[in-house]
């Protein structure tokens, strides 16, 4: 993987979606799902919200040319427009992202949408930088086989490392959970060959970091569950190779 573009992506963006900013937020008994486009930046202000207020959710990519869950967000809101948020807990399905990201801050956060989320264009304006520099990266379709079972993503929005990632599960449009693994302390924004030589004891307190920790002795991202294929792997590189033998056609 290419780092350096991944990393003005990030930067762009002003790394937004990385840091859970409402850490004692609640979370839904039934997944949200999210119907996306990796490459559109009105939905990246959405999943950005999901990282921040730790949320999980289930992704159906729509990639331009995509057939196999535009019909299904037609049917649930009436239009084939992106991002669209179904709770079905509450009842709800949400178009536009501004008013998505503040149901979410307001159902989930406790709050209203905080700082320059809530002032659009200029919010807006970085998403549409970061995402053009992209170019193209997760808007069209791919001919791909579709998975019986959902796979599992640990990430977090901003991650450099799983960014490619996401936009091959758009383009080949499988859909998965997105475990999302935001840092909420310091040494989490430190990097762990620095934190280990500093001696710096790291104990992850998110659910989903927790979580990595006991299931694979580490916490790094992304991570990418397959029950298809009865497999689990790290490495951006490692993954890509793993859906593009698996999946695509």
């Amino acid at each position: 993987m290419a780092l350096f573009p991944q990393l003005v992506t990030s930067t762009l963006a002003l790394w937004r979606g990385t840091a859970i900013r409402a850490p004692d937020g609640d979370q839904p008994e039934q997944p949200l799902q999210l119907f996306d486009m990796e490459g559109c930046p009105h939905c990246r202000l959405v999943r950005e919200t999901l990282t921040e207020l730790d949320l999980d959710a289930v992704i159906y990519p729509c990639p331009k040319g995509g057939d196999r869950f535009r019909n299904r967000a037609r049917e649930l809101g009436g239009r084939e427009r992106f991002p669209l948020l179904v709770d079905p807990e509450q009842g709800e399905v949400l178009y536009e992202s501004r008013r998505i990201r503040r149901y979410l801050w307001e159902r989930y956060g406790h709050g209203r949408v905080p700082g320059v989320s809530s002032r659009l264009p200029l919010d807006k304006g970085r998403v549409v930088m970061a995402t053009a520099s992209r170019l193209g990266r997760g808007l069209y379709a791919k001919p791909a086989r579709r998975p019986e079972r959902l796979l599992e993503l640990y990430s977090f929005e901003s991650s450099p490392y799983s960014r490619e990632v996401r936009e091959l599960l758009c383009e080949l449009q499988l859909p998965y959970v997105i475990r999302n693994c935001g840092k909420s302390s310091g040494n989490e924004f430190v990097l762990p060959a620095v934190r280990d030589r500093l001696g710096l004891e790291y104990q992850p307190r998110s659910r989903n970091r927790m979580e990595l920790l006991d299931r694979t002795g580490r916490v790094a991202v992304p991570y990418l569950v397959d029950p298809n294929q009865g497999t689990a792997m790290y490495e951006s590189e490692t993954i890509l190779a793993h859906l593009r033998d698996h999946y695509q056609i």
